[in-house]
């Protein structure tokens, strides 16, 4: 099973979250639809349940796409099961995409919705952190992926080829014990200590510290790309807009591409006019319909 990197017409597109933009992001119903869109992947990423369940969620805390509140990792995997996931959003799921109970979903409920794609299929999964498991979930992640019948030197699964994603440069080194460098990415993106501060709600004193680690964070994860430690380069949209020089040395290095969140018609296309490998969108059906 491959997917054709070399040379391609056009980016490679992967749905951020399943077609988020279409129905609450990581539920069953929104990788159905990424896959009907002709998304050539999808992304996903990945937290520990209290009992280790490799589970699809954004957020560390449950409060922005469920009823309930906490963190994920105070909950066991048959405590979550019991929470809706695809209410907020507000859009009504067709029957064939599963009832409201059957959302929220395991990494490896996600491999076996990927295998009946019928195609090859991409699936780029992102590591969060922190985590109060630390290293832990790589660990996990592995193993799953191992049981599925994960193939180390191809990265592949069936029809799914895998790839590994982290902003955290800890994260990153750790998979290079065990994921060859090609199927890697280092996330990477600006910090903006104001907006970090802002987001999180955190005071003057104890948001410049986040932000400062997060800072850390960014340059050594530049430091991997310009050592070339990993072949794929993940920078948001922004950073591409904002450091041009870095990722055109990137591109020259011959790092592959995949940059995230890339929706706006301005943004796909110059994404395309840079040649960016691949693009990460909650709207999969659109972007391939202007690329």
């Amino acid at each position: 099973m491959t997917i054709d990197e070399s040379a391609p017409h056009r980016p490679l597109v992967y749905a951020h979250r399943g077609a988020s933009a279409a129905f609450a992001e990581h539920t069953r119903a929104a990788y159905l639809q990424a896959l009907a869109d002709g998304a050539d992947g999808v992304e996903c990423d990945v937290h520990l349940t209290r009992d280790q369940h490799a589970v699809l969620l954004h957020d560390a805390n449950l409060d922005r796409t469920s009823d309930g509140t906490g963190p994920v990792a105070d909950r066991t995997l048959e405590e979550l099961r019991l929470l809706d996931f695809s209410s907020w959003k507000g859009v009504r799921i067709p029957e064939e995409y599963g009832a409201r109970s059957e959302q929220f979903l395991t990494l490896k409920e996600l491999l076996d919705i990927l295998r009946g794609a019928g195609r090859p299929v991409g699936l780029a999964i992102e590591l969060k952190h922190p985590s109060p498991y630390q290293l832990k979930l790589e660990d996990r992640v592995l193993d799953v992926l191992r049981s599925d019948g994960w193939d180390p030197l191809t990265s592949t699964v069936d029809n799914i080829r895998v790839t590994f994603m982290s902003f955290s440069p800890d994260s990153v080194k750790h998979l290079l014990h065990t994921v060859p460098a090609e199927f890697i990415c280092q996330l990477v993106d600006e910090i903006d200590v104001d907006e970090v501060r802002e987001e999180l709600g955190l005071g003057a004193l104890t948001g410049s510290a986040v932000a400062n680690v997060m800072k850390a964070a960014q340059l050594e994860g530049e430091r991997i790309l310009d050592d070339c430690e990993v072949r794929l380069a993940g920078p948001g949209i922004d950073y591409v807009r904002l450091h041009a020089r870095t990722v055109q040395r990137w591109l020259e290095s011959g790092r592959r591409f995949r940059v995230w969140t890339v929706d706006s018609e301005r943004d796909v296309a110059l994404c395309q006019g840079l040649g960016i490998h691949e693009i990460t969108t909650n709207m999969p059906a659109r972007v391939l319909a202007q690329l």
